[in-house]
């Protein structure tokens, strides 16, 4: 009986999970049972990180925002500022917010003047 060469697309399937693995270290970028399973776990983590990393931000800008307007007056914090913003109708995210409170604290203190008043 004649020997059957083997087709390309199971060569093809592991060489490109060889390829996202081939930064891994150790047998995990090696072995292909273990190469498999680590590239699973590897893209579970992104995905899982990358809702984890939105709240982070989140966070970290509201904590920036919050300590520039507590330096103006200990009474006026970061909620009752937020809420002034709502009740103006003012179209600023807490990103921006953020952004202008490390660069140009007296803006922020000019906006946040006009939303007390």
């Amino acid at each position: 009986m004649t020997r059957i060469r083997r087709g390309y697309i199971a060569r093809r399937r592991r060489k490109k999970i060889r390829f996202f693995a081939s930064t891994f270290r150790g047998a995990h970028s090696r072995l292909t049972r273990t190469t498999i399973q680590q590239t699973m776990r590897a893209l579970v983590s992104s995905h899982r990180d990358r809702g984890i990393q939105k709240r982070n931000f989140r966070r970290l800008w509201i904590a920036r925002i919050n300590a520039v307007i507590r330096e103006r007056g200990v009474s006026y914090s970061y909620s009752r500022s937020i809420n002034d913003l709502y009740k103006k109708q003012l179209l600023l995210n807490r990103k921006i917010l953020a952004q202008i409170a490390i660069s140009n604290k007296n803006c922020l203190y000019t906006i946040s003047n006009e939303i007390i008043k």
